[in-house]
């Protein structure tokens, strides 16, 4: 039975990314073929124009919030309010701030003493602040100059959205590991993104710039300090209040990602332990038909991190048997003959659909980045480089995810923020 079941385990491994790459590839078509083909690329035009507040948490970050701050002050929406939430930084991000004040004197800082947690900073912002909408941008991000304007666009048209997710884009393309990222922030973030909301409801905004009315921030609670990602968290506080998340993919932002490994497991680490305490506290969405919407997108997750456990377990006996084959052992026969994962028909299969689902992705986000194409001959090293990556990350942060008490409050330090020149 156990023979059966690793078998059956090897399979799944197989079929469930193919499976998910057709949906996702389908639905963004679909979504493309609806909402974005024909669409005028120039910025909308607003008969409203409410005050936005755009909160910028730094933590430790001297040498890349200038260049987001300067970014916002230079948006053609200028009915602004900026306020940096430095918190607690231990470099001379207090300096460079007071320095931008000269420069910019509208520019607010909030500055805190001590580290509560991005999502203390963000609520203690949200007291200070007066704009009807509110931009939540990280500090190493620098956003397109119409950005602002697209998201303004679907709160002034459409009173039930709570919520508008951007379209991060990949500024540091130097190295291996980040030419891979820019690929997969337009193909898996991108695509998902728009196969969600095609289905129903979006997994989780982009925390790295997102656009929220203020009383849905309201009444969804405000921000959760105990959430360690607290993006995640509240898109599933909203979204079940129904309040409508939407994806902009003109909502640009260039962003900066890690380009070392050990930045890159941090990052997936903390992504996976979001969504597990996500899934976990938001169990109870499965006791009414009325959250029906959201129940795709929590199966989703929730097989993705089967998946990853059944990739890992599989990765490791079919390591076992071959370490058997090469000594000469006889227990190789009690195990599975579960084929080379990379050199195998299987791999070549999802290697040639991994692949089409970049291409696809691309050419649909080309039209927000002229230079992805060129990312193109990276993203066969993708299933290599980051499925290994994102499982292991998935299976270590599970259990941290499941036993951490939700009760204490999250504190956080500044990813790896690329190569420093």
């Amino acid at each position: 039975m156990i023979y059966t079941f690793i078998l059956w385990l090897a399979e799944f491994v197989f079929y469930y990314p193919i499976i998910m790459s057709l949906i996702w590839v389908i639905g963004a078509i679909f979504f493309y073929w609806r909402r974005e083909r024909g669409r005028d690329k120039n910025p909308p035009v607003l008969t409203h124009k409410p005050l936005v507040s755009v909160f910028i948490p730094a933590h430790n970050e001297e040498r890349d919030i200038a260049d987001s701050v300067r970014s916002i002050f230079a948006n053609h929406y200028k009915n602004l309010e900026v306020i940096v939430i430095n918190d607690a930084s231990t470099d001379n991000t207090q300096q460079v701030l007071e320095g931008l004040m000269d420069e910019y004197p509208g520019l607010k800082i909030l500055h805190m003493e001590k580290n509560l947690g991005k999502a203390n900073g963000l609520n203690l912002a949200f007291a200070m602040s007066h704009g009807e909408i509110i931009v939540t941008l990280d500090a190493d991000s620098m956003l397109d100059e119409h950005a602002i304007e697209w998201a303004v666009w679907h709160f002034n048209n459409f009173p039930r959205v709570g919520a508008v997710t951007g379209n991060p884009k990949v500024r540091n393309r130097t190295s291996l590991l980040a030419k891979i990222q820019t690929a997969e922030y337009a193909s898996v973030i991108g695509l998902i993104k728009r196969t969600q909301r095609i289905i129903g409801k979006v997994m989780t905004v982009s925390g790295v710039v997102a656009a929220w009315r203020r009383t849905a921030i309201i009444n969804a609670g405000m921000w959760s300090n105990t959430a360690i990602t607290d993006d995640i968290e509240m898109t599933w506080k909203m979204e079940t209040k129904f309040w409508d998340v939407r994806y902009e993919p003109n909502m640009v932002c260039w962003m900066l990602v890690p380009e070392t490994l050990k930045g890159i497991w941090v990052q997936r680490k903390r992504w996976a332990q979001g969504g597990v305490e996500v899934i976990r506290t938001h169990i109870d969405v499965w006791r009414h038909y009325k959250e029906r919407r959201i129940w795709p997108v929590y199966l989703d997750y929730f097989l993705g991190v089967f998946w990853a456990y059944s990739f890992v377990i599989c990765g490791l006996l079919w390591t076992v048997r071959l370490l058997f084959d090469i000594v000469g052992s006889g227990y190789s026969a009690m195990l599975p003959d579960l084929g080379n994962p990379l050199i195998s028909w299987k791999g070549s299969v999802i290697s040639l659909m991994c692949l089409v689902q970049f291409l696809v992705s691309i050419l649909i986000d080309s039209r927000y980045d002229k230079s992805l194409l060129k990312s193109y001959f990276w993203v066969i090293w993708y299933p290599v480089v980051y499925w290994i990556f994102n499982a292991l990350s998935a299976v270590v942060a599970t259990p941290v995810g499941l036993r951490r008490d939700m009760n204490t409050t999250a504190v956080w330090v500044s990813p790896d923020r690329g190569i420093k020149g």
